[in-house]
């Protein structure tokens, strides 16, 4: 065998000096001979022996009043190759005169081998006031760990601190939390970057401790929290990868670093055995989800162990509050209503995540459980009901990550989007990229639901920023393997031919403006000619792509979109458009047969017939043709609780006939005399439907409470847009009616409260077309004004933005 070549032949490496155990762990490190955990436990080793050696020297030994504890790295025996050494000399007040000489022989040997040291001096109630007052400090101090000197001056100080956290740790959670929180803000979500900080990031090695530090006070569980009693627990293999990478990190770095460059990847898998840059990012990225699952848990059992007290002891138990059908609030988590089946009742999943992104608040840890067991499959292709919750859950901007991320950890995700599975913990190819593949396709998402009123199919460029990179990892152009894999999402989704055509277009096209303003002159005719003919004379596509373009580049990294950017694809799209005739322009829909039947009946009535989803219902209304009309019908669906998802509004013969497709929010369709009585009511005045709106809408407007905790409604970041398309049909003296587009986040009344403004200001609307795509209204409305000047249309303008 060999001989140590860090030991001298005297004895260990403990009888030398500092520099030699500086020399020691240099030797162990270029070595390479040793790794993980057998590295740790030799520079460990090492340095406790020393420290042991020079405690004697010292005359810090039993009884001594001196004694020498570690924390951080060395206090949990984690230490790597350039960890500083945090120790604490602890002295129990009986020889003041000795306490300085004794600390300096133990630092200054120490920073004069240049090895990196955070050192303090402390007794016993200064220990335990710094706990008190720092709650960092207090979660270092968990760690400590007896090296040397006065064995029970270390154990009370040691037992003092803990004890101290467990009586405090209550009162301090919130801290504590904002503490994570700030730190999380600083560093960013491991699981997504490209170069992560492994020790300081979301769901890296210091939140686990942070779990550790919870349990310790019985808030949670630790290292099990995943799968409690077993050592072996997913959270425990996640911290051991983390670990690993940290050790060979520093080893290959030659220096104290956390974060993993890309120009270190490659070298840290090798060691590591794990493949290359990308199976590494991939581990690390498992690890952090699996980290970041536990954390949240952790801290929402935390919070909800935590006892309340005054007044609030008085206060009833957490209520069930409805979001959805089969969804509730509960004790500030999104839970099942006790009716739910999750095995007959395909949508629940997709109403679950959406409720939790809307609402802000995190799923219940046994519901995901529960889904993920008995969930039942979707019907394909999915009924426009379930793409709607779908729609609904992406246009929540970045709240729909939280949810997404839950579902994914829990295996629900992929089973709606199987094809997520290959860019799932995906690392860039390039160093532009700030996030995975898997995350930056949600990051693009968030940032398109900003941009839905600005095109004209809020729907399709939800779901094109969904699988715009979806064919990255695969081999080839990603965008042509991806127009492949979005035709099947398409499909599935349940999308019509020209939709899921243009989605596949979308995916192909994704990179066409971008390169176009780079390579070429965005005001040459001839460039916007050949990107019309690439694009198939299709003018929403154009503006789809303008809209994507911006999406993908702001959720690439900071720079990626600027105002030069900007202009350039802006004013190419413009132009593409200008170029093919403007966009489309809508036109009535005629009234079908069985609806114009109704013409012949009784002066008010009410059809109620089933509609192509499970939850979904066609309602039709038909009433006398007069000023106010469709803001009445509006507001008694309104205040029977239905959302119109499209409608046509016509008339015919002195009559309205409306035909709406609503989604109740609750229970079966609604009652037909119900609606009828109630839009009787409404004609006859017996029933003031703006009143009516307005008191419900103040009963909603302060927030939910659930178990002290607001549920905040949905705040949308897309602002209302309103347009005026023109004249249609004008006659010779100029005052035919004219064409009034909305685009605005829908929510409930707000097409009664546009119509009820419309008839207000003189508007008489003739026909419209409604459409809500997922979160957002785009509705057209063809009105005759009794005054077409600028300043009566922009008061009109005015007044629908306002109720929006």
């Amino acid at each position: 065998m060999n001989a140590d070549p860090t030991r001298s032949e005297s004895g260990s490496v403990g009888d030398l000096g500092a520099q030699a155990l500086a020399d020691s762990r240099k030797l162990l490190l270029r070595a390479g001979d040793l790794h993980g955990r057998q590295l740790r436990n030799a520079l460990a080793d090492r340095t406790e022996a020393w420290l042991a050696a020079r405690a004697r020297t010292l005359g810090i030994d039993e009884g001594s009043g001196f004694a020498i504890v570690a924390i951080g790295s060395l206090g949990r025996r984690e230490l790597v190759g350039y960890s500083d050494l945090d120790l604490i000399l602890v002295h129990d007040d009986r020889y003041p005169d000795r306490l300085n000489e004794v600390a300096d022989g133990l630092w200054y040997p120490i920073w004069d081998a240049g090895i990196s040291l955070d050192h303090s001096v402390r007794s016993v109630p200064e220990a335990m006031k710094v706990a008190r007052e720092d709650v960092t400090a207090a979660l270092g101090l968990l760690d400590a760990r007896y090296i040397a000197g006065d064995s029970d001056l270390a154990a009370l100080m040691i037992s003092s601190v803990r004890n101290l956290w467990r009586a405090e740790a209550r009162t301090r959670l919130p801290e504590l939390i904002e503490a994570a929180q700030q730190r999380w803000h600083r560093t960013g979500d491991i699981a997504h970057r490209a170069e992560p900080d492994i020790k300081n990031g979301r769901g890296g090695l210091r939140d686990v401790q942070l779990l550790d530090a919870l349990a310790l006070a019985n808030l949670t569980d630790g290292l099990g929290a995943l799968d409690p009693g077993r050592a072996d627990s997913p959270l425990r293999e996640a911290y051991d990868d983390l670990l690993a990478v940290r050790t060979e990190l520093h080893t290959i770095a030659g220096r104290a670093r956390d974060q993993v460059r890309a120009q270190d990847a490659d070298e840290i898998a090798a060691a590591l055995g794990v493949g290359d840059r990308f199976d590494l990012a991939r581990t690390i990225s498992r690890a952090a989800r699996i980290t970041s699952y536990a954390v949240d848990a952790g801290l929402r059992t935390a919070r909800n162990a935590v006892g309340r007290k005054g007044l609030s002891r008085l206060r009833r138990a957490p209520i069930r509050s409805p979001l959805d059908e089969g969804v509730v609030a509960h004790g500030g988590e999104v839970a099942l209503a006790r009716t739910a089946i999750p095995g007959s009742d395909p949508g629940l999943l997709l109403r679950v995540a959406a409720a939790s992104a809307r609402h802000r608040l995190p799923m219940n840890g046994p519901v995901l459980t529960r889904l993920a067991a008995y969930s039942a499959a979707i019907p394909e292709p999915w009924s426009p009901e379930h793409l709607s919750d779908l729609l609904v859950l992406l246009a929540s901007g970045h709240d729909l990550i939280g949810p997404v991320e839950a579902l994914d950890a829990t295996g629900l995700w992929e089973r709606l989007l199987p094809e997520w599975a290959g860019v799932r913990d995906l690392p860039p190819r390039d160093a532009v990229h700030t996030w995975t593949v898997d995350r930056h396709l949600l990051e693009t998402v968030a940032y398109a639901s900003a941009l839905t009123t600005s095109v004209s199919r809020p729907d399709l460029l939800l779901l094109g920023a969904l699988v715009h990179d979806i064919g990255k990892g695969r081999g080839g152009d990603h965008s042509e393997i991806g127009a492949e894999l979005a035709d099947g999402v398409a499909a599935r989704f349940g999308l019509w031919p020209d939709d899921r055509r243009t989605l596949v277009e979308l995916v192909r096209h994704h990179l066409l403006l971008p390169r176009v303003v780079i390579r070429r002159d965005p005001t040459d005719p001839e460039t916007v000619a050949s990107v019309a003919d690439r694009l198939g004379g299709d003018a929403s596509l154009a503006e789809l792509l303008g809209a994507l373009a911006e999406a993908d580049s702001r959720a690439t990294g900071p720079g990626v979109w600027g105002e030069w950017k900007a202009s350039q694809i802006r004013g190419l799209v413009g132009r593409v458009v200008g170029y093919l005739g403007g966009s489309e322009v809508s036109e009535p829909v005629p009234l079908e047969d069985r609806v114009m039947e109704l013409a012949r009946g009784p002066e008010f009535q009410v059809r109620v017939e089933p509609g192509d989803g499970p939850n979904m219902t066609v309602v039709t209304m038909v009433a006398p043709d007069a000023p106010g009309t469709l803001s009445k019908m509006t507001g008694v669906l309104a205040l029977a609780g239905l959302q119109a998802q499209s409608a046509t509004i016509n008339a015919h013969d002195g009559l309205a006939m409306d035909t709406f497709v609503v989604m109740p929010r609750f229970g079966g369709p609604p009652d037909r005399q119900i609606l009828r009585q109630r839009l009787i009511a409404a004609f006859d005045g017996s029933l003031d439907v703006t009143m009516a709106l307005r008191d419900r809408a103040a009963r909603r407007s302060a927030p939910v409470r659930v178990a002290d905790a607001a549920v905040p409604v949905s705040r949308p970041t897309a602002p209302p847009r309103v347009q005026w398309l023109g004249r249609t049909d004008a006659t010779s003296d100029g005052i035919g009616p004219v064409l009034l587009e909305l685009r605005a986040v829908d929510d409930e009344g707000l097409l009664a409260r546009v119509t009820a403004e419309l008839q207000k200001l003189g508007a008489d609307v003739e026909w419209a077309k409604i459409a809500t795509m997922g979160a957002t209204a785009v509705d057209t409305f063809c009105v005759r004004l009794a005054d077409h000047s600028d300043s009566a249309r922009a008061q009109i303008t005015a007044a629908v933005l306002a109720v929006c």
